[in-house]
């Protein structure tokens, strides 16, 4: 195999960012694959695929899509620097992903805002402690 035909089978870095966008809101809202895809008259296969960044989303599926999930297009594609070259997420910004793709990452960052500064600051030192502490073990 060529690294040119590992480059056009892997999803384009856009797809990919917009589908983590969709999963992370669908997600969010408690929204299942099912529910979304009936919206949309689609399979969940296919919603699947549209998060992964497997398949592109048309103009107009991704309007359906915020329309559905109560947000303006321009949603699904905040966080993507225009005047930066577009290339594939640092470390730190995958495993930020990862996390808010959990059942514990969505329901943390929709309570956290909920909570006044200093719980803010003090949950914050009780993540560190115990990051902490698994380091050492």
């Amino acid at each position: 195999m060529n690294a040119l035909a590992d480059i056009e089978r892997s999803p384009n870095p856009v797809d990919l960012h917009v589908g983590a966008r969709v999963r992370m809101r669908r997600k969010l809202l408690g929204v299942s694959q099912e529910k979304l895809a009936d919206a949309l008259g689609l399979t969940f296969q296919q919603v699947q695929k549209y998060e992964r960044g497997a398949n592109r989303i048309s103009a107009s599926k991704l309007f359906e899509i915020a329309r559905f999930l109560g947000v303006p297009p321009s949603y699904f594609f905040e966080g993507l620097a225009a005047e930066a070259p577009v290339g594939e997420e640092s470390p730190a910004e995958q495993s930020l992903h990862q996390f808010l793709m959990t059942p514990e990452g969505v329901e943390l960052a929709s309570l956290l805002p909920k909570l006044a500064a200093k719980y803010r600051r003090r949950v914050l030192e009780l993540v560190r402690t115990l990051a902490e502490d698994d380091d050492e073990d």
